[in-house]
C-alpha cells in the first residue's frame, strides 16, 4: 500500500509539472514549426501525460490489491506496477544523470513492491 501511495502521489505531481514545464513549451515550439504534422503535434503532449497516467493507475492498483485481492492477483499487480516504477526510476536517473529527484520515490516504491512480493 505504501508503494501505491508514493507512486500515485508522485504521478500526480509529475503530471502537473510535465504539463506546465514540458508540454506547454513543446506546444509553443510546434506552433512555430509548420513542418511538424498535426498528428505529431497532438500526440506528443498526450504521450508525456501517459507516463503520469500509467503511474497513477499503477499506484491505485497497488492500494486496491493490498486491500481486496488475493496473493496471486497481488503478485501480478506488483509485477506490473513494479516494472513501471522501475522503468521510471531508471529512466529518470539516466535521463537527468541523477540530478532530478524524481527517481528516488520511484526507486523506494519499487523496493517496497519487491519486499512485499518476496517477503
Amino acid at each position: 500500500m505504501a508503494a501505491g501511495a508514493i507512486g500515485g502521489g508522485v504521478a500526480l505531481i509529475h503530471g502537473l509539472l510535465v504539463r506546465r514545464l514540458m508540454a506547454a513549451p513543446i506546444n509553443s515550439l510546434f506552433q512555430a514549426e509548420p513542418a511538424i504534422s498535426q498528428p505529431v503535434k497532438r500526440l506528443v503532449p498526450l504521450l508525456l501525460d501517459f507516463s503520469a497516467y500509467n503511474w497513477f493507475l499503477s499506484g491505485m492498483a497497488l492500494v486496491a490489491a493490498a486491500i481486496w485481492l488475493g496473493s496471486e492477483a497481488k503478485m501480478m499487480v506488483g509485477l506490473l506496477a513494479g516494472t513501471s516504477f522501475l522503468f521510471a526510476a531508471l529512466g529518470n536517473f539516466w535521463g537527468t544523470k541523477g540530478r532530478h529527484m524524481g527517481w528516488v520515490p520511484y526507486a523506494i516504491s519499487t523496493a517496497a513492491i519487491f519486499i512485499a512480493l518476496v517477503g
